[in-house]
């Protein structure tokens, strides 16, 4: 079942009693009306640039296996990039990859103004009342936000199946990392192929890192997600290392 917050944010599962919190800012390729296809062809609201392709079935069935909430986005990041902060150009970029994005040239403070009160602010507003309330029940809910990308970039093949990505605290991420090379074949790296640096951490800065969370980014390549039965099954590979990298976390330390 889903609870939906009208325009910005559905949150799936809002009941889940699981230990996780998983976010998926990049879910969906959808053009409301209201902003208009920002002048891109079929082809380019179709591609990487509009959306993290598989990400939501991956996150979707995390959720589902984990029994854990998810907190997801109902609008392409070309019109707002709900995992960048209002101040950022990359927000609403007028040029993303090797993409112009006409509808994103010499926006007006207005407009700018309009897409973070109608996308950005709600958005975050849901997923932190959710933690608030996990917070008010006495849980300590783990931040796991789910992206997907290309294999090739600017030209470049991708080695890397999985990014494994940390904000301030690297601890849950290390942890997801050890698992992810005992457990899986996947080529698995620390803080690739994004990084802070980056500026993809930023929901994890805004809403894990203040209440002082465990959190995660995760950050699959889009060609291993090809269809939902590919993203289940990615999901069954990796639920059992999120598992694992929480149960190492807070296993008590021995006493010499």
């Amino acid at each position: 079942m889903e609870d939906e917050t009208e325009g910005a944010v559905v949150l799936e599962r809002r009941a889940a009693k699981g230990p996780f919190v998983f976010v998926c800012e990049h879910a969906v390729n959808a053009f409301p009306a209201r902003w208009g296809d920002l002048g891109l062809t079929a082809s380019q609201r179709h591609a990487h640039v509009a959306w993290d392709p598989g990400a939501l079935g991956l996150a979707r069935a995390l959720s589902v296996q984990l029994e854990s909430p998810l907190v997801r986005a109902t609008t392409s990041r070309l019109i707002y990039d709900l995992n960048r902060p209002p101040q950022s150009a990359s927000a609403m970029p007028a040029r993303s990859e090797l993409h112009d994005i006409p509808g994103n040239t010499d926006l007006s403070a207005k407009e700018r103004l309009d897409r973070t009160q109608a996308l950005y602010l709600p958005f975050h507003a849901e997923l932190r009342m959710l933690l608030a309330e996990k917070l008010a029940l006495g849980q300590r809910p783990i931040l796991v936000t789910v992206h997907s990308f290309t294999p090739v970039y600017y030209g470049r093949p991708r080695d890397v199946e999985l990014g494994i990505i940390h904000d301030a605290d690297p601890a849950l991420a290390c942890a997801v990392l050890e698992e992810a090379r005992a457990q899986t074949r996947l080529d698995s790296r620390l803080n690739e192929p994004y990084s802070a640096a980056d500026e993809v951490t930023h929901t994890l800065a805004l809403q894990a890192t203040p209440l002082g969370l465990m959190n995660v980014m995760l950050e699959l390549r889009n060609d291993l997600l090809p269809d939902a039965a590919a993203q289940k099954a990615m999901a069954s590979l990796l639920a059992p290392v999120l598992q694992a990298a929480l149960a190492r976390i807070q296993k008590p330390l021995e006493v010499v």
